[in-house]
């Protein structure tokens, strides 16, 4: 059934929000050098490595890691970008992995490759094995301000409750915390 929701709603969005999508590459393109989606390495289902587009936010040379771990943040954070970032804008093209199947609407976020301690905890916890959101529990808790450990103790109470009653809440705080940038740092 999630599947089915998320496929029929991944088309709708798609459909919604693909004029926008195109005025934002256009943007990116236009306001800083390299390619306007950005693939990342992302763990999936079953610890499976799949490729997460994203519009780009940072210059094209950033290192691929947290953005946390970087020395300074801003000194990779392209102007716009920044501005995509806080609006949630640059997670639009995720839209094509919940098509795909990569991805669902609802799920704990998908961890960067090399986020070796998130994907142990993750695993250790058994929440590997559901697919992992465009948002999630932890995203609604907290987002950027939560620590790796409280991130997965949220992944995990989501993996123990999930239900669509559940993913209609994080939905709705989702749309209402994306209208205030609430919990992004960078």
């Amino acid at each position: 059934m999630k599947r089915v929701f998320d496929t029929i709603f991944s088309v709708m969005a798609l459909v919604v929000f693909g004029l926008p999508m195109i005025l934002i590459a256009l943007a990116v393109k236009l306001t800083s050098r390299g390619p306007a989606l950005y693939w990342s390495d992302r763990v999936g289902r079953d610890n499976i490595i799949f490729k997460m587009p994203k519009f780009r936010t940072m210059s094209p040379d950033t290192p691929a890691v947290a953005t946390h771990l970087l020395t300074d943040p801003n000194l990779h954070i392209t102007p716009l970008g920044r501005v995509l970032r806080k609006s949630s804008l640059d997670e639009l093209p995720q839209l094509l992995s919940i098509l795909k199947g990569d991805m669902s609407f609802v799920g704990p976020r998908p961890a960067l490759f090399n986020q070796y301690d998130l994907i142990a905890l993750r695993t250790a916890k058994g929440v590997q094995h559901i697919m992992p959101g465009l948002t999630g529990w932890a995203q609604v808790n907290g987002r950027d301000d939560l620590s790796i450990p409280v991130k997965v103790d949220l992944d995990e109470y989501y993996l123990k409750n999930k239900s669509l009653f559940l993913d209609i809440i994080i939905l709705g705080m989702t749309a209402f915390q994306a209208l205030g940038a609430k919990g992004v740092t960078h």
